[in-house]
């Protein structure tokens, strides 16, 4: 029997499956037949299934999943079918693709193009500035469909990530929900919205709302499409799919990428000059570790989330990309920045994180402004001033070596081998600035 081992850090859900694993012998019936089939009402019985069963990326998988190899697909409204499938797809950004300009409609007061904090506000502010007109060579869209539906009854094959063979899967009635579909005369969108830019995502997603409308549209092009509008950058980001084979999960293919920008704001080197010469450098948080979360735009995007509601640390591991350790990097980046609070919610008694007052600030304000803020934020840290010192004078962001020595002569009190690792945060911090400048 496969070892299912406790870790210092346990999930709700991690110890929920173990207990599942354990209960119904699940690893054992894998082998075996290769499948196995869970019902809801099994699950509910350690926690709601609601929460056990929905992982958009790789990364909220369970442990046990991860492990072995495993995901999870529903096949009915009450049950799941688990095995070794290649269900998820990687998202990789063409940064070589030109942001396309858009105007925003002069007019229109109830949408903040500039503070996207929804997948529904970010969908209506692309539909209303003709983004997705242009998605369909310029043909007039009409916003149709949304929200969750059924799926109606189909089969399809799925890749097994050990073999080259495939497994045959029944759905029958399973629940899916469409975040949009937009329909013109030659095509109907369906469009699957991500807050944040991502490293993959649930192909089922797309899939089974693809299979429900190839059923019911026959005379028009149904096209999948995966969009993320990431606050860090404004852009939105179009990832335009085809399924070659309608039966089959893993024949989905890009076509093509597409990016847009809406009203484009430039930061120049002049902007951040003026917040290098006037930062006042910070002393050191006490009790928060030095940064160890390379990349700056998944701690906007954290904060994004966080504008609408405050979330637990199982919330941010479950819904948004990270893993237990990332979501630990990251929050702590955040309250290291002074821009987030932690606290023990006295009812849950779950650890909790909100906006601080100065971060939820700073994330309210217009694109180019809140850049800014963001920067002088990270310079104001001496590591970050001097890093960014050198830089300004060599031309170029130094070499780890010279990272380490800038970090030891600031007192961190880190040892030498967790200096090594967290000089790649200060790397990955000062490249970000510099990504930013639009005269780079």
């Amino acid at each position: 029997m496969t070892d299912i081992s406790k870790t210092k850090q346990q999930s709700k859900n991690d110890t929920a499956w173990e207990k599942l694993f354990l209960k119904y012998n699940i690893l054992e019936e894998i082998s075996k037949t290769g499948f196995f089939e869970i019902e809801s009402s099994s699950i509910n019985e350690f926690r709601e299934s609601r929460l056990m069963a929905k992982f958009d990326h790789y990364d909220t998988l369970p442990k046990i999943f991860k492990k072995n190899g495993l995901s999870i697909l529903s096949i009915s409204r009450n049950k799941y079918i688990i095995g070794k499938f290649d269900a998820y797809l990687k998202v990789i950004y063409d940064n070589k693709i030109e942001a396309i300009p858009v105007d925003f409609p002069t007019g229109i007061e109830s949408i903040d193009y500039t503070n996207l904090y929804s997948e529904s506000s970010a969908l209506s502010c692309a539909f209303n500035t003709g983004i997705m007109n242009d998605l369909v060579n310029g043909e007039d869209l009409y916003h149709t469909v949304y929200g969750r539906m059924s799926t109606g009854v189909f089969k399809f094959s799925i890749n097994k990530i050990v073999d080259d063979l495939q497994h045959t899967i029944e759905v029958n009635n399973a629940q899916c929900e469409i975040d949009a579909g937009f329909e013109s005369e030659h095509y109907f969108l369906l469009l699957e919205a991500k807050l944040y830019d991502v490293d993959d995502f649930l192909v089922r997603q797309l899939y089974y709302p693809y299979r429900l409308w190839s059923s019911k549209i026959t005379t028009k092009e149904v096209i999948p499409v995966l969009m993320t509008y990431s606050n860090s950058t404004n852009i939105f980001s179009f990832f335009i799919y085809k399924f070659n084979d309608i039966t089959n999960y893993n024949s989905i293919k890009l076509l093509e990428q597409r990016n847009y920008v809406i009203a484009p704001e430039i930061i120049t080197h002049d902007d951040v000059d003026k917040i290098f010469n006037c930062v006042n450098l910070a002393p050191e948080p006490d009790n928060i570790p030095f940064p160890q979360a390379d990349q700056f735009e998944r701690i906007i995007d954290l904060l994004t989330v966080l504008l609408d509601k405050e979330l637990t640390k199982e919330e941010i591991t479950a819904n948004y990309q990270f893993d237990e350790r990332q979501t630990s990097y990251y929050t702590d980046a955040a309250r290291y920045l002074n821009l987030m609070d932690k606290y023990v919610d006295q009812n849950t008694k779950q650890i909790t994180f909100r906006l601080s007052s100065e971060g939820g600030n700073i994330i309210k304000k217009k694109y180019k402004t809140k850049i800014l803020c963001l920067i002088e934020q990270i310079l104001k840290h001496q590591v970050f001033y001097k890093t960014f010192e050198f830089t300004l004078l060599d031309g170029k962001i130094p070499d780890t070596r010279v990272i380490c020595d800038i970090m030891n002569s600031c007192s961190l009190n880190i040892n030498p081998t967790t200096i090594k690792r967290r000089s790649s945060t200060v790397r990955g911090w000062i490249t970000w600035i510099l990504n930013m400048l639009s005269d780079e």
